[in-house]
């Protein structure tokens, strides 16, 4: 027999070359098994099972080497007595969870993408918040492995934990500031008041532009000069934000005179003014839409302009009142009229004794 000319003291490398091959065709089965989930995770729509499946190549591939490894060295070890190979089921279990680690933070990374991509959702979650919510679930991954990794190790998890809060005390009054930032940040993402790309202003503080990153500690907006400006995310706990981005409208609110010599057409330009915004179409009828004559002015009859564009984009919209405003001119000047500037009259009373004589003499 081929065993017995082998002998006993040699079937251990039989043995471990079976797990080694074993380990090997596994390897290659599941990767070929992975292939047809991915094919078939392909033809739906579904952002989870895509993710899953993208997710367990390699760290299934690295799973099975990792056991087929170990248990082909727990045989050897078994049959040399080395003491290295003691150390065969700690590197397992450590390894087994470091793999695991691994998969979920691969798993947490892919449903972050697919949740911000059209291909998989027919309305896209928002950035911001998918950003958030994933730093959230790959931090607790690694917290929580790292916890069951010293516990595996020896290390007290209660012990840690009650260290953890003594010390967070400590380290919470040294980082204030810090702690501010995070919780400034951590209700930018909760409250959504703005996200990334939109452009934001405060009045309180001199803080105009487009917002490019919103980071735990800081947030980068670009200005419209293109600088970068740095807000610590405490700052937006104490001061107030507008959304340009979010405005359903833009307002036109301009006021324009004519002569008081033409106020006999007064009546008729605010009545063909009004009409022509009307039937305007960039200007949204829905809403609120006025022209009335408004005061008495120093040089001239004034009449006021109040509507809103259907457009929120801030180029198109200074085009579509150009357009506005220099149909307005043309409908002053084809009532015969024309726009007021200011002008002073000076009247002599009376001319003075020997005034025009002395003109004369000039």
């Amino acid at each position: 027999m081929i065993l017995s000319w082998i002998g006993d003291n040699r079937l251990w490398i039989v043995a471990t070359f079976i797990i080694v091959l074993g380990t090997a065709l596994g390897a290659w089965f599941c990767t070929g098994f992975v292939r047809r989930l991915h094919r078939r995770a392909e033809k739906t729509a579904n952002p989870w099972d895509d993710a899953l499946v993208a997710a367990l190549n390699p760290p299934a591939m690295v799973l099975i080497w990792l056991l087929g490894l170990t248990l082909a060295a727990g045989r050897a070890g078994s049959a040399t007595g080395a003491e290295i190979f003691s150390l065969v089921v700690p590197v397992r279990q450590i390894g087994l969870i470091l793999v695991l680690t691994w998969f979920a933070l691969r798993f947490a990374r892919n449903v972050e993408a697919n949740l911000r991509n059209p291909q998989y959702m027919s309305k896209p979650m928002d950035a911001t918040t998918v950003r958030a919510m994933g730093k959230l679930v790959r931090v607790s991954i690694l917290i929580t492995s790292a916890l069951v990794l010293m516990q595996y190790l020896g290390y007290s998890i209660s012990g840690v934990l009650a260290f953890g809060g003594i010390g967070g005390l400590a380290v919470g009054f040294a980082a204030k500031d810090l702690l501010a930032n995070f919780f400034g940040g951590l209700m930018v993402y909760l409250d959504r008041p703005f996200a990334v790309g939109d452009w934001v202003r405060s009045p309180d503080k001199e803080i105009e532009g487009t917002v490019e990153d919103i980071g735990w500690r800081l947030t980068r907006i670009r200005t419209f000069d293109k600088r970068p400006l740095y807000i610590p995310n405490s700052v937006f706990n104490q001061i107030a934000v507008e959304n340009p981005s979010r405005m359903l409208n833009r307002r036109i609110f301009e006021t324009i005179g004519v002569r008081y010599e033409d106020a006999g057409q007064l009546s008729a330009i605010v009545t063909d003014v009004k009409a022509m915004l009307q039937e305007h179409p960039e200007i949204d009828s829905n809403q609120t839409l006025i022209v009335n004559f408004n005061s008495f002015a120093p040089s001239s009859l004034d009449f006021f302009i109040y509507c809103f564009t259907r457009t929120t984009e801030w180029v198109r919209f200074h085009e579509i009142k150009q357009d506005i405003l220099l149909t307005v001119l043309r409908i002053i000047e084809g009532h015969g009229a024309s726009c007021a500037f200011p002008t002073s009259t000076v009247h002599i009373a009376e001319v003075p004794e020997g005034f025009g004589e002395t003109i004369a003499k000039g």
